[in-house]
C-alpha cells in the first residue's frame, strides 16, 4: 500500500448565513422542500473547522444577502499559481457572486480577472498534477476551457457530462492526489469515460450509490479525504488505497446540490 503524505493548503470558504433554496437551478434544488440555514451552518462550520484542525489555512469570505449560494465557494474562481480566473455564472440567480469574489482577490493583491465564457469555477475546473480538468455540459462552456489554458498556461483536458444531476465536475469527479482521482463513470460521455481510462487507469470508480449522496464532492489533501458519511463503499476504497477517509455529514448543504467540495476554493499560490 502507498504511503500517503497530507500537504498543508489554503482555502476559501463562505459562511452560509444567508443560505435557503428559493430557487431551482440543479435538480437537486426543490423550494418546496423545507430547509434549516441553522443546520446548514452547522454542516459547514464542522467542515471548516475539520479543515482547520488539520493544519490547513482557511480564509472566509463575506456573504452577501441575497445569494444564498454563495456558500458553495468552489465555484467563484480558479486559483492556480497565484492567478484568479473568477468565474461568469451561467444562471442569473448567481451573477453577482462574482464581482465579491473578484473584489475579494484584488484586495489581497491576487492577480484576478472575470472569466470572459460562462465558467463556473472550480466546479468545472479542477487541478491534477499540471494538468486541468475542464467540465462542460450543463454549465461552463466549452470555450472557456481554452480560455483557462490560456490565462495559466497550462494544458486543460475537457471532459462532458451527461447526466444533469452531476452538472459540475466536482459533482462526479475527485482528485485525491498528484494524479489520482476517483468519479463517477456513468456521469460522462463515452469520449470522456474513455479519455479518463487512459489518463487514469488506477482511479477509484464510484458507484451510484456513492454519485446520489454526492460522494464525489470530496476535498483531499493527499491523505485525509473529507467525503460524505454516507457513501461508505467509497470509503473502503479509499482505505484500501492508503486514504484516511472522514466522514461529513453535508445533507443540508446538499438541498442546495452542493457538498464538501462545493463549500471549499483551493487558492494555489504561486510555488
Amino acid at each position: 500500500m502507498k504511503k500517503r503524505q497530507a500537504r498543508s493548503r489554503h482555502y476559501l470558504m463562505c459562511e452560509p448565513t444567508f443560505f435557503e433554496v428559493s430557487y431551482s437551478i440543479n435538480p437537486w434544488m426543490n423550494p418546496s422542500r423545507p430547509t434549516s440555514t441553522e443546520r446548514g451552518l452547522a454542516q459547514w462550520k464542522t467542515l471548516h473547522d475539520l479543515l482547520a484542525g488539520l493544519g490547513h489555512t482557511v480564509e472566509l469570505i463575506e456573504p452577501v444577502a441575497g445569494l444564498p449560494d454563495m456558500v458553495y465557494s468552489a465555484n467563484g474562481a480558479t486559483v492556480v499559481d497565484g492567478r484568479a480566473l473568477v468565474a461568469r455564472f451561467r444562471h442569473e440567480q448567481r451573477v453577482e457572486e462574482s464581482p465579491a469574489y473578484l473584489e475579494w482577490f484584488r484586495a489581497r493583491g491576487w492577480e484576478a480577472r472575470q472569466a470572459e465564457f460562462v465558467n463556473e469555477g472550480e466546479g468545472d475546473f479542477l487541478c491534477v498534477g499540471d494538468v486541468i480538468l475542464a467540465g462542460s455540459g450543463f454549465r461552463s462552456e466549452p470555450d472557456a476551457h481554452d480560455e483557462a489554458a490560456k490565462f495559466f498556461g497550462k494544458p486543460v483536458l475537457g471532459l462532458t457530462l451527461i447526466d444533469h444531476r452531476y452538472y459540475h465536475l466536482d459533482t462526479a469527479l475527485a482528485v485525491l492526489d498528484e494524479n489520482e482521482i476517483m468519479y463517477y463513470p456513468e456521469a460522462f460521455s463515452p469520449e470522456s469515460r474513455s479519455l479518463l481510462e487512459e489518463r487514469f487507469p488506477d482511479a477509484i470508480l464510484a458507484d451510484a450509490s456513492d454519485a446520489e449522496v454526492f460522494g464525489l464532492n470530496a476535498v483531499s489533501d493527499g491523505l485525509h479525504v473529507l467525503v460524505a458519511q454516507q457513501a461508505e463503499p467509497l470509503h473502503e476504497q479509499l482505505r484500501e488505497r492508503g486514504f484516511e477517509p472522514i466522514g461529513v455529514d453535508m445533507t443540508e448543504l446538499l438541498k442546495g446540490g452542493g457538498g464538501a467540495k462545493c463549500c471549499t476554493l483551493e487558492l494555489r499560490e504561486q510555488d
